[in-house]
């Protein structure tokens, strides 16, 4: 272990960046070889009389930089020099939307070899991945969603099947499809904010179905399609944006029965639905001939990717949603949609699962024990929590608290369709943040809502 410590410069930036800056600064000077192991972070927090969670910082950017890798029980060692080629851009090292409910990144250096390999196989096909194609996917990539589908118990024909530029994407498209201008559309009472949206361009009207702890209820969704006479039915429900909860398989009989009876489609975004260990079955499972079923990949492997599998009712509305999505946008990327091909086919799409599923349960225990006492639900999956404020603690005033900090957090407003948005906001536990950086940030929210923290 090498006996370093960094000499700060007072250069404006923060502490954490000034002392990432040194560990590269000696790497590039010989101070620091490949290999060396960095001073354990509480002693050298000791010997720059700055916090813990500073040092952490710094060693969680030095990382994310490339420059140090860590290991659990070991330390954080120096990295060999990576070739020039695979040298990170540090332009597009932070660029991250806190809005968004983020799965963990990965950092585990096999789990990266293999996604890397799986850029350079793409690669080889470089110039024909570059030209138009099907504005629904090629064959050859709808098989491999056809194989990751059936993960979830779906075997849906070929002539179903497309893939697309994402959910959003996808479900603009369906949209486009099933309503026109000011027609109604069904959701949760609490629903994604990028239906909202979307509802919102196309001019929709959304209302939205009372809930209870099982999802939305099957009597209150009759009174409301007779009340209402919808075009659709949107439903978050495994692991839903923001609750986390996950409608049981009792539950998602009587919806579809609900569905049948009245022919009403069902548009099912199961973004989540790939990442639990054991999901209940879609509701395309349940009501086929209704369901638009929407599989994204984006909360499963990565938002980069762009991509979404969909399965249409039958294979006259596949059709039909080729055209939209064509007049949308075009078509999927050939080369993201040949990346997803090539980590399916090779087993990486699977590995990366793992790797949230056992991160997310991780991240999830550290909330529990810094935030207990508080009110919140979670899944032991999930990539958030819904957290309630304590009486007199306001959302507005928390979200400014939390500024500057990478934890990401959306108040209840964003995603309240029916009644008052009550004192909720959806804490974000993934992204690019380390668990130490995690638990410092959520240590520090706690501090803010225990009694008499907003007076600190």
């Amino acid at each position: 272990m090498k006996d370093w410590v960094p000499s700060l410069v007072d250069s404006g930036k923060p502490r954490y960046l000034q002392i990432a800056d040194a560990i590269g600064a000696a790497i590039r000077a010989g101070e620091l070889g490949a290999g060396d192991r960095l001073p354990p972070q509480r002693r050298l927090a000791g010997r720059l009389g700055i916090d813990f969670t500073t040092v952490s910082r710094a060693y969680a950017e030095a990382a994310a930089r490339n420059l140090v890798e860590s290991h659990v029980g070991r330390g954080t060692f120096v990295r060999a020099a990576a070739p020039a080629s695979e040298v990170p851009d540090p332009r597009r090292c932070r660029d991250e939307d806190l809005s968004m409910n983020m799965p963990p990144e990965p950092a585990d250096k096999e789990l990266l070899e293999r996604m890397g390999d799986g850029l350079r196989t793409v690669s080889a096909n470089l110039t024909a991945l570059l030209r138009y194609q099907s504005a629904t996917g090629s064959d050859c990539d709808k098989a491999a969603a056809l194989s990751w589908l059936a993960g979830r118990g779906m075997r849906p024909g070929l002539d179903r099947v497309a893939v697309t530029p994402g959910a959003h994407a996808a479900m603009t498209a369906i949209l486009s499809i099933l309503a026109r201008a000011g027609d109604t559309v069904l959701c949760e009472a609490v629903t994604y904010p990028g239906l909202r949206a979307i509802a919102a361009r196309l001019n929709l009207r959304l209302v939205g179905v009372p809930m209870d702890g099982d999802g939305i209820i099957p009597e209150a969704l009759e009174e409301v399609i007779r009340r209402d006479s919808p075009k659709a039915l949107y439903l978050n429900p495994t692991v839903h944006n923001p609750t986390t909860l996950t409608i049981p398989q009792a539950r998602r009989a009587q919806i579809a029965a609900v569905l049948a009876r009245h022919r009403l489609p069902l548009i099912e975004d199961d973004a989540y639905g790939f990442v639990p260990g054991a999901p209940p079955p879609p509701l395309a499972v349940l009501a086929p001939d209704l369901t638009w079923h929407v599989g994204g990949l984006s909360k499963c492997i990565g938002a980069g990717l762009r991509l979404a599998y969909v399965v249409a009712p039958d294979a006259r509305c596949a059709l039909a949603l080729g055209q939209a999505l064509r007049a949308i946008s075009v078509m999927p990327s050939p080369i993201c949609a040949a990346l997803a091909t090539r980590w399916i086919e090779d087993g990486t799409a699977d590995r990366i699962r793992h790797f949230l599923r056992s991160e997310s349960a991780a991240r999830q225990k550290i909330a529990a024990e810094i935030l207990s006492g508080l009110e919140f639900r979670s899944d032991p999956e999930a990539f958030n929590i819904w957290l309630a404020l304590p009486e007199g603690s306001s959302r507005a005033e928390l979200m400014g608290r939390m500024a500057g900090r990478r934890v990401g957090l959306m108040p209840s407003d964003a995603f309240t369709v029916a009644g008052e948005a009550g004192e909720h906001v959806r804490v974000c536990l993934g992204g690019a943040i380390s668990r130490s950086e995690l638990q410092a940030s959520l240590l520090f929210m706690a501090n803010s809502l225990s009694e008499g923290g907003w007076m600190g």
